[in-house]
Parts: C-alpha cells; structure tokens; sequence
C-alpha cells in the first residue's frame, strides 16, 4: 500500500512537471496560429468533400434528364413506327406492318426502361439536394466560425502582449521600489534635522547665557545707583548741618551737594 502510494505520488509529480513544462513552452500566438491553420485545413478539406457531392448531384441530374428526354423521345418514335403500321396495314402489305409494329413494341420499351431510370433516380436526387444543402449550410457555418476564431485570435494576441507589457512595467516598478533613492535622501534630511537642532540648541544655550550676563550688568547698574543716592543723602545731611545760614544756601550751592551731584552722574554713568 505505501510503495503504490510513494508510486502515484511520483507520477502525478512528474505529471505535474511535465505539464508546468509545456505551460512555459506554450506560445499563445503561435498556438492560437496553429489553431487557425488546422480549422482552415478542416474547412479546405469540408469543401473538397462538399464539391464532390454537389459534383455527384449534378451528374445525378443530369443523368436524370437525359433518361427523361429519352423516355419522351422513345414514346414519340414509338407513336410513328405505330402511326406507319396502321398505314402499311390499311394498304394490304402486312409485312412492313408487323416490322412497323415490332419497332413500335421496341420504343415502347424503350421508353418505359428510360422512364423507370428516371424515376429510379428521382429519389436519390432528392436526398442528394438536402445533403448538399446541409452540407453548404455547414460550411458557411464553418467560415463563420473561422472568422470567429480569427477575430478571437487577434484579441487574445492583443491581450498577452497587453499583458506581458503589464507585466515588464510591474517588474521595473518593482525594481525601482527595491532601489527608491528616496530613501537614502529620506535618511540625509534626518541628519540634517538632526544638525539643525543641536545648532538651535547650542544657540538657545548661548542666548541663555548672553542674558545672565545682561542680567548681572543690570543689577551691578542698580547696586551702584542705590549706592550713589545714599552717597547724595548723607552729603545733603552734611551739608545741612554745616550750613552757616540760609542766605549763604541761596547765594551759590554748597560744595558738598555739587560733589554729591558729580558722585550721582558718575554713578549713572558706570
């Protein structure tokens, strides 16, 4: 039972290579040619036949005429030789009227066997027309086809080629996918991202620092305005306790205060 089984299984694999064999050798085109070719030898060969018969029948018919045209002819050579013994036996001379009479006895038969020929034939003649007529309508049916056949040929040519382009486009496309340049240009501009942030981010550092250092000016410059005002009171406080009267104060300003303000506009000015 297994060896039988191992058995079928090799065949029907060796069948199936065999088969995938002949599927890559088939040429549509040429078997679809080769398919056009011996249903034009069928219908070439259908008209040698169906010329035949339609030979035959004519000969049949005419055949059939000519027994006709004799059977008519043997009863008209019948009717003189009889007419010609009536008239021999009407004179006395019964000789040439009993010759008359056999000759009119002889085309009688003849005319019969022409006309039982004719009538033998008319049958056959018959059925031979219908056969014909069969015949031509099953070879016109048979050019049909043959049309059919080529047109269905040109299409399906059209269509394999259609497809086999098809097919050599998808092929390109996929050799263009597994090579998309787009990829390696994808994978610079990550790089390049990838620069563009660290220098924003090494400039948002910078910037940082660039403002600690304005901070710290300005609170130096806030530090030493604080400290020139208190300067200024306690020159205003010395002045006024120096200060010999308030005439004096209004004539020309104290020395101190003039100080004090120098101090002061230096101090803005650091």
């Amino acid at each position: 039972m297994t060896k039988n089984s191992i058995f079928s299984r090799l065949f029907r694999i060796g069948k199936s290579n065999a088969n995938a064999a002949l599927d890559a050798l088939e040429d549509p085109q040429k078997m679809l040619d080769q398919q056009v070719r011996d249903y034009s030898n069928n219908i070439a060969e259908a008209e040698t036949a169906v010329a035949q018969t339609i030979g035959n029948l004519r000969m049949m018919e005419e055949d059939h005429t000519i027994a006709l045209t004799e059977a008519k002819e043997w009863g008209a050579k019948a009717l003189a030789a009889s007419n010609k013994a009536e008239e021999f036996a009407a004179s006395g001379d019964g000789a040439n009227a009993e010759k008359f009479n056999k000759l009119a006895t002889l085309a009688i038969q003849r005319q019969m066997a022409s006309e039982k020929k004719a009538s033998s034939t008319a049958p056959s003649i018959e059925s031979q027309r219908k056969i014909v007529e069969q015949l031509k309508t099953g070879l016109s049916t048979m050019s049909t086809k043959r049309q059919e056949l080529v047109s269905k040929r040109d299409e399906l040519v059209a269509r394999a080629r259609n497809a086999k382009t098809q097919g050599q486009m998808m092929d390109a496309v996929k050799a263009l996918d597994m090579s998309d340049p787009t990829s390696e240009i994808g994978r610079f501009e990550s790089k390049i991202r990838s620069d563009e942030a660290r220098v924003r981010g090494a400039a948002e550092l910078a910037s940082s620092t660039l403002d600690a250092q304005f901070a710290s000016l300005e609170d130096l410059g806030e530090s030493t305005e604080v400290e020139a005002r208190l300067a200024l009171m306690k020159g205003q406080k010395n002045v006024l306790e120096e200060a010999p009267a308030a005439d004096a104060l209004e004539e020309a300003p104290q020395p101190s205060e003039i100080e004090a303000r120098l101090a002061a506009l230096k101090a803005k000015n650091q």
